[in-house]
């Protein structure tokens, strides 16, 4: 295991850390809003068992919040980054209550946390949105931390649709139907009510309820989430193949490449990138 992963506790069922699990509003390290932009992340702690677990097999429940940890790394980067140059404030949305501590340890203080509260993820998003326009935002977008190597010109994207004037919703296409990032003015409600989540028929349901609110939509370019066996191999070849294209246009996503480089070193390759192996070089390291 890489030495910059051994250092972050991958955390457990039953763990102490969630035992004030409770569904609430709760802001930590507030900060004075900074910026009239929000860039939020929607992320989950990276507890054994409970993260990622579409992807075991091939990965073990170990190497799936491992690897759900190196995504949430690259994404906080990849934010970061566009944070500093588009002059957002970046949040990181978090669930669940109790594992402040973990996220902590991860962010450049110029994040700020805020907890996740709702029974489903509609209304967890439409919570988040609620609480960061309440606190002044002029906008907000919120990502998903499932697609490490979302190519950052996607997100700059976004941030400059919202920043005219109007009331438009900014849409990340998800290739398995949903979406990856979600930018609004306002709160509105109907595009998260009646959705059929974590179906194929999300980002349909959603456009049809901004239809219905005659909002402008803002589609960015669609990318993949990171949640099987597929779009593992999928990334590998992204990552690793002399003809992937994350060199032109996806972001580089060394935490997570480095621990699949450790990953095919220790166990090579037919595990987590099966097929086609002999026309493809060994990773660099």
């Amino acid at each position: 295991m890489p030495s910059w992963l051994g250092a972050i506790p991958i955390l457990r069922c039953g763990s102490n850390l969630f035992s004030a699990m409770k569904e609430k509003r709760e802001v930590l390290n507030a900060r004075m809003r900074r910026s009239a932009h929000a860039l939020g992340i929607m992320a989950k702690a990276p507890l054994s068992g409970q993260v990622k677990t579409r992807l075991v097999p091939p990965l073990t429940p170990d190497e799936a919040a491992a690897l759900s940890l190196c995504s949430l790394r690259d994404t906080i980067a990849n934010v970061a980054g566009i944070a500093a140059r588009q002059g957002a404030d970046a949040v990181v949305v978090y669930t669940p209550v109790g594992s402040e501590q973990t996220f902590e340890d991860l962010l450049p203080k110029e994040f700020s946390l805020l907890a996740q509260y709702g029974a489903s993820l509609g209304e967890r998003l439409l919570n988040a949105t609620e609480t960061l326009l309440g606190l002044g935002y002029e906008s907000v977008c919120l990502i998903n931390a499932d697609s490490p190597t979302l190519p950052s010109e996607l997100l700059s994207s976004a941030v400059y649709a919202l920043a005219h004037s109007g009331d438009p919703v900014v849409l990340g296409p998800a290739e398995d139907g949903g979406y990856y990032l979600i930018g609004l003015k306002r709160a509105h409600r109907r595009l998260f009510n009646d959705i059929e989540w974590s179906t194929a028929k999300v980002l349909t349901q959603t456009l049809a309820r901004a239809s219905e609110l005659r909002l402008e939509v803002h589609l960015l370019a669609p990318w993949y989430d990171l949640d099987d066996a597929g779009t593992l191999a999928r990334l590998c070849d992204e990552l690793f193949s002399a003809n992937g294209d994350h060199r032109a246009n996806g972001y580089a996503a060394t935490f997570t490449r480095d621990y699949l480089a450790q990953l095919i070193e220790k166990d090579g390759r037919e595990r987590i990138w099966p097929g086609g192996l002999s026309s493809r070089p060994e990773p660099d390291r």
